[in-house]
């Protein structure tokens, strides 16, 4: 017996199969750009006056308020979203916000995009630029010393307009970056061995943010226990420093760090980011040696700790990094410790 089965019908099934399982969404080439993934509001670019700033996230379902507050420093201008992989899924969710005149995802995942003079353009273009989640090791390998790398320098320095991202978006704003590329390492496995293969963290030019020298960035933090990672990331860095203290900032889930042009930091969404400074910078933790625990003391008091929640509002001066400190961190034999 002959079927004859709808054309509609064999569409539907299939698009319900695809659903089954995360897909990236097709390449879709436009005349303008060909990494481009879709451009929603104003196909015509505009000159906004911005206000410079940093957004921080750390993951998970994206902080609406932040976004807004990028929005509101883009002055009506151009939102442009890059990544390596994924698809589109921003441009609908940040225009219906409004107050822009558009949104632009990019797909930069060759060389050849990140020195594509329209990729190039289009970042030039914009008034607000958001790094979104996905593979750190890749935005290294594939953007620093790229044209990607000079827009976004250009952005930051010149044209002072509100950056953001989030997960591995987040990773790479700092002087310093773990990039992830041999592996992700645990904490327990971090402070067990400083020295770990996976432990790969190194100056990057890729982003470096004026208000992150010396700094380095975490995120997922407290869902993922990252807390020993951290602490094994700033005794590594110990050997790259220049003695002015290292710095950290890490942001849990479904929280955000945003920063204005002033260096005044606030916390927003459901719950903590973590800001951390080495106390002694002159001093080197007592035992930091390949295939060793760390043993990072000074006197109970290796490292400040400062944490903004969702309960007390409160803002912080990160010029400055003079702040009323509520802990110290500390390694001691592998194991963290606090007082």
């Amino acid at each position: 017996m002959k079927l004859n089965i709808s054309p509609i019908f064999l569409y539907m099934i299939a698009g319900i199969i695809s659903c089954s399982k995360p897909v990236l969404d097709p390449m879709i080439p436009t005349p303008d750009n060909p990494y481009s993934l879709g451009r929603v509001g104003n196909k015509r670019d505009v000159h906004t006056s911005t206000a410079s700033g940093l957004m921080l996230m750390g993951g998970s379902t994206d902080v609406d308020a932040a976004m807004k507050w990028m929005i509101e420093r883009a002055g009506g201008g151009d939102f442009v979203i890059i990544r390596v992989s994924g698809g589109t899924g921003y441009n609908d969710y940040l225009y219906e916000m409004g107050g822009l005149n558009s949104v632009e995802t990019l797909r930069i995942n060759t060389p050849e995009a990140a020195n594509e003079e329209k990729v190039f353009q289009t970042l030039k273009n914009a008034e607000a630029l958001f790094i979104a989640g996905g593979d750190q090791s890749q935005y290294i390998q594939l953007w620093e010393g790229s044209k990607v790398e000079e827009a976004i320098q250009y952005l930051i320095h010149e044209k002072k307009i509100p950056v953001g991202g989030t997960s591995a978006g987040c990773a790479v704003m700092g002087e310093f970056v773990y990039t992830g590329e041999k592996g992700s390492v645990t904490g327990v496995e971090a402070l067990a061995d400083p020295f770990d293969e996976r432990m790969t963290v190194q100056r990057s030019t890729l982003v470096n943010h004026p208000l992150l020298q010396n700094t380095i960035t975490d995120q997922h933090f407290s869902q993922r226990e990252r807390q020993g990672r951290l602490m094994g990331f700033l005794a590594r860095l110990k050997e790259q420093s220049d003695k002015s203290p290292l710095r950290a900032i890490a942001v849990d889930e479904k929280t955000a760090l945003v920063i204005d042009e002033n260096g005044v930091a606030s916390q927003m969404g459901q719950a903590n980011v973590f800001l951390f400074e080495e106390a002694f910078s002159d001093q080197d933790p007592e035992v930091l040696q390949p295939g060793m625990p760390l043993s990072w003391v000074l006197g109970n008091q290796a490292v400040k700790v400062k944490i903004l929640g969702p309960e007390k509002k409160e803002t912080l001066q990160i010029n400055s990094w003079d702040f009323d400190w509520d802990t110290f961190w500390f390694v001691e034999k592998g194991i963290l410790r606090s007082n």
